[in-house]
């Protein structure tokens, strides 16, 4: 068995996926590496063949008809035979010098009886033409250097949770979990670092900058023009998330509280996106938001929308909108998003 496999969605990728694929083949025969080519339009379909026949036993290719970000990630998980599994970008790559030492702990991980069910690791906001490269870290939250629960994790500040691009979780888990992200959507990383985590009790956290998350390209999903422009896909996800927090209101504390933050943070983004588009109808469809929540959980409506974030959101007045919205500025200028 592999230790690894890295799934890498492509569509229409040709001037950048090489770097990406490049920066993962130093894991050679113990890691797989899968190139899902998401119906391209360009070359991309025949760089992935190259690649494969280059490196045969360490990266295979799945061709499919397009079906979005979320079709590439359900057929990494259908086609994974590591041990553990990690999505990374077609613009994204990994740290060399952080590489070897985490597949050195997957090592020590495919050993032991009770394996850790999700693994974190740092990750980079690589944004084109910053001086300062904001590295997202755990150390204030998360115990390192030993395997824990959810009784362990501490509090996340504001802004600050467990993104696709820091974690990986063992495969089977995924396979338990019945994960399958909706196609035609973006934004579906969200889920992805979500909807698993009541089947993961374990976890372990490297304190390593393995992640580097490439913002720059001005076609890409986060920024902020074309957020508001798939605006009805940000709602979808949001949604999904609340349906998924419904379900959990049995499980352990912590993690509930953990899912209470991250939920907050989205529907924060999608909120503010909704202000920003300025019109009835944007009021219209937040309002519509949160009284999906409301009606779908009424425990995790109330706790929201009585926390600060809740209250800033729903502001009526253009003084409380305005305030929201610099409010969300200055949490894009700390952390380095959009």
């Amino acid at each position: 068995m592999k230790l690894l496999t890295i799934a890498v969605p492509c569509y229409n990728s040709e001037s950048y996926m090489e770097n990406c694929v490049n920066s993962l083949l130093p894991g050679g025969d113990e890691v797989e590496i899968i190139l899902i080519n998401d119906g391209s339009k360009d070359s991309t379909p025949q760089i992935a063949d190259r690649l494969a026949a280059e490196y045969p036993g360490i990266v295979k290719v799945v061709h499919k008809e397009n079906g979005g970000h979320g079709s590439g990630v359900n057929a990494g998980i259908e086609h994974a035979t590591g041990l553990y599994y990690k999505v990374v970008d077609s613009d994204d790559w990994v740290d060399e010098q952080a590489y070897p030492k985490l597949l050195a702990k997957l090592r020590e991980f495919a050993d032991m009886v009770e394996k850790p069910d999700a693994v974190i690791s740092n990750y980079i906001y690589d944004k084109e033409g910053a001086k300062h490269k904001k590295v997202m870290k755990y150390t204030g939250s998360l115990p390192k250097d030993r395997i824990f629960g959810w009784e362990d994790v501490k509090h996340m500040g504001l802004g600050h949770y467990i993104l696709m691009h820091s974690l990986m979780y063992r495969t089977q888990v995924l396979k338990d979990c019945g994960l399958h992200l909706p196609e035609h959507t973006f934004y579906v990383d969200n889920l992805f670092a979500f909807v698993p985590f009541p089947y993961v009790k374990k976890m372990y956290y490297l304190d390593l900058d393995f992640y580097h998350y490439y913002i720059g390209r001005s076609d890409q999903s986060v920024n902020e023009t074309v957020m508001i422009s798939r605006i009805d896909q940000q709602i979808r996800v949001n949604k999904m998330m609340i349906d998924c927090m419904a379900e959990q209101s049995h499980k352990h504390s912590n993690l509930r509280k953990y899912m209470l933050n991250y939920l907050s943070i989205v529907t924060t983004v999608t909120s503010i996106l909704l202000i920003l588009m300025d019109s009835k109808e944007a009021d219209a469809m937040k309002d519509d938001l949160w009284r999906y929540m409301k009606k779908k959980d009424l425990l995790t409506y109330t706790t929201l929308r009585r926390g600060i974030l809740g209250i800033c959101m729903n502001f009526r007045s253009r003084l409380g909108r305005k305030l929201a919205v610099c409010g969300y500025k200055i949490s894009q200028k700390l952390y380095g998003f959009n």
